[in-house]
């Protein structure tokens, strides 16, 4: 039974791992998407207070 047991354990922790490695590649996908969004939104706040000629997010300047 020992060995069984062994074999039980292991193929758990390769399943396990393998959960590890997929959740630090979505985290690291989800990082990468923020850091776009992030600088999509300034662009499109830069161009907005542009067009409108108004300091919308109160940094004291319009652009």
């Amino acid at each position: 039974m020992g060995i069984f047991w062994d074999l039980l354990q292991q193929d758990e922790l390769e399943k396990q791992q393998e959960q590890a490695d997929s959740v630090e590649e979505r985290v690291d996908k989800l990082e990468t998407e923020l850091a776009n969004t992030k600088a999509l939104l300034k662009k499109t706040l830069i161009a907005l207070e542009t067009h409108l000629s108004q300091d919308i997010d109160g940094d004291g300047k319009a652009g």
